[in-house]
């Protein structure tokens, strides 16, 4: 299939998604532990120490995978967006 045409693919909206569904899962997790999730998460972004977040389910492997910029940049998106 001959085309003239340049398709722009964008991989930041993928990497939204990932960092959404992350979070999500590493919440679950940590309230079905019976922790405070915000409070773990955000004790996590700020200090950088993943021990804020338990390793029930590979949250914290997870967690760890992304940049903590990354995640808040996300979130503050999302909360600016709505």
């Amino acid at each position: 299939m001959e085309s003239n045409t340049t398709f722009l693919f964008d991989v930041t909206e993928i990497d939204n998604v990932l960092v959404e569904q992350t979070i999500k899962d590493v919440y679950d997790a940590l309230e079905e532990k019976g922790y405070n999730a915000i409070n773990q998460i955000v004790g996590y972004l700020i200090s950088g120490d993943p021990g804020y977040i338990s390793s029930y389910n590979e949250s914290r492997k997870k967690i760890c995978k992304l940049e903590r910029t990354q995640i808040v940049e996300v979130l503050l998106r999302n909360y600016l967006d709505k």
